[in-house]
């Protein structure tokens, strides 16, 4: 069995030389503190009916936050419903993510320049289009790397072998990245797969696994980092699986008494991705109860801000869904949209 990388335990304790130093870890620690008020706040919208559905994350943004502070800002993202810490880390704006959380296809148009695909929400598809994405990059030339999110759950699908195989025959400079929270949906990991660890799967496909404590942000950034700099060099692509768990539910739908022992979470609670990041910093007088409240003022100011402007943009009016499809609408749309158009008039 693979063995589990770990740099940082759950009170804070070095096993290993930290990949950064202690301004690199506050700001790190400070995205995974805004992040959990992402989270928070997501979960709250949608049982006040203001957004449609969420999948919350808390507990795994040692994983997400981890992973994208190895990337650079031309490097792709491909993530899922689950991924909102690392995709706002690496650029998709809070406000993009809420709108599309409201059923607002504005919602998945990054900004020019943001190299993220708009969240997944079919389970596992999106491996495939980071395999692409890479693919494509390393046939044009450029120093550029892809990395996809999914759960454990995903690589239960057909869609897993593909984008596994495929990237390890061309080499494509692709990162995989299993977000193992145990469970796909109501079901454990032990009885989708007879596999020991998802990071064994990977041998294969021809490609490194790596299995790694999915709470600890230096482990996480540190194996990201090294797939990554593997990927960028042309030694093709890496499975990662950080182990890590899911505290809420599946979604805001989701009732996981029915299915989660309560004492399994009990024994996770303890290892806090955030908890652990707070005392290794305490512990180097490199943090205070100030600069906390300083750190959830001016977040949760920052999340308020995001809310208060995806809820301010006018509706869509419903002509606009002809003039998504293509760069210049076709004939046949165009006539569509005046059919539509004059029965609103006779309405």
């Amino acid at each position: 069995m693979t063995e589990v990388q770990q740099i940082l335990t759950p009170d804070g304790q070095l096993l290993g030389e930290p990949p950064f130093g202690l301004d690199e870890t506050r700001r790190l620690y400070r995205a995974m503190v805004a992040a959990r008020f992402y989270d928070r706040k997501g979960s709250a919208l949608q049982k006040q009916g203001r957004l449609a559905t969420y999948a919350p994350f808390e507990g795994q943004e040692a994983a997400q936050i981890g992973s994208a502070a190895a990337l650079r800002s031309d490097d792709w993202m491909v993530a899922t419903y689950r991924d909102a810490a690392a995709m706002w880390f690496h650029g998709y704006p809070r406000e993009l993510l809420l709108l599309g959380r409201m059923g607002d296809e504005r919602g998945g148009c990054p900004p020019e320049g943001v190299l993220i695909l708009p969240p997944s929400i079919t389970v596992g598809a999106h491996m495939l289009h980071a395999v692409g994405l890479a693919w494509a990059a390393m046939l044009q030339g450029q120093d550029r790397v892809a990395i996809t999110y999914f759960g454990d759950g995903a690589t239960s699908e057909g869609d897993f072998h593909e984008a596994m195989n495929l990237a390890g025959v061309y080499r494509a400079p692709v990162v995989f990245l299993c977000e193992n929270n145990l469970y796909a949906i109501s079901l454990r990991r032990d009885r989708q797969t007879a596999s020991v660890t998802i990071a064994a799967k990977a041998e294969g496909y021809g490609m490194p696994g790596v299995l790694v404590d999915g709470n600890d942000l230096f482990a996480v950034y540190g194996a990201t980092t090294a797939a990554v700099s593997l990927a960028r060099s042309g030694g093709g692509p890496t499975l990662i699986e950080a182990l890590t768990y899911r505290l809420g539910p599946h979604t805001t739908a989701d009732d996981p008494g029915r299915y989660r022992d309560p004492q399994e979470e009990a024994e996770w609670r303890p290892r806090d991705p955030l908890a652990r990041v707070r005392s290794f910093l305490a512990q180097r007088g490199a943090w205070d109860e100030d600069w906390q409240q300083e750190i959830e003022r001016d977040e949760s100011s920052a999340i308020e801000a995001a809310v208060e402007a995806a809820e301010a943009l006018p509706p869509q009016r419903p002509e606009e869904i002809f003039e998504a499809m293509f760069a210049e609408m076709t004939q046949q749309l165009r006539e569509q949209q005046r059919e539509l158009l004059a029965a609103e008039g006779e309405a």
